[in-house]
C-alpha cells in the first residue's frame, strides 16, 4: 500500500488552533470524517501521531500500548498483506546467534522496563 504525505496549515478556528488538510487526505481515509473522535500523540519534534478512536482502538495508550508501536504493528501489517512475496523464514544460523544472544537472559511477565532504558 503506497504511503501518501498531505499538506495542511494550521489555522484558527473560533477561540480554538486547528490544523487543516487539503481534501484528498479526506477522501482517501474516510474514518477521518466530521465528527469522528481522534486522538494525537506528539512523538517527537515536529512530529504528530493522529488517529481515530472509534477506528483504531489498537493506538490507544494504556492496556493497548503504545501509539507508535501500534502504528508501525499496523504498518507492518499492511505491508505483509500487500507484500507477502517479501517474506523470508528466519535460518537456522539467525535462529542459533539470537538464542547465544539472549542465553543467560531470565525475564519474566513482572519486570517492568527502567525509564534511563530508550527503545
Amino acid at each position: 500500500m503506497p504511503t501518501y504525505a498531505y499538506r495542511g496549515a494550521v489555522t484558527t478556528t473560533g477561540s480554538s488552533e486547528a490544523i487543516r488538510f487539503e481534501r484528498a487526505l479526506f477522501r482517501q481515509n474516510p474514518e477521518f470524517c466530521q465528527k469522528a473522535s481522534i486522538e494525537a500523540h506528539v512523538i517527537g519534534r515536529g512530529m504528530l501521531l493522529v488517529h481515530v478512536l472509534d477506528d483504531a482502538p489498537e493506538l490507544e495508550q494504556g492496556e493497548h500500548g503504545d501509539p507508535v508501536v501500534g502504528a508501525f504493528l499496523a504498518f507492518m501489517e499492511r505491508d505483509i498483506a500487500n507484500n507477502p512475496e517479501r517474506l523470508e523464514p528466519l535460518s537456522a544460523s539467525q535462529v542459533a546467534r539470537a538464542a547465544e544472544l539472549t542465553h543467560n537472559v531470565v525475564v519474566t511477565d513482572d519486570d517492568e522496563i527502567p525509564d534511563d532504558i530508550s527503545l
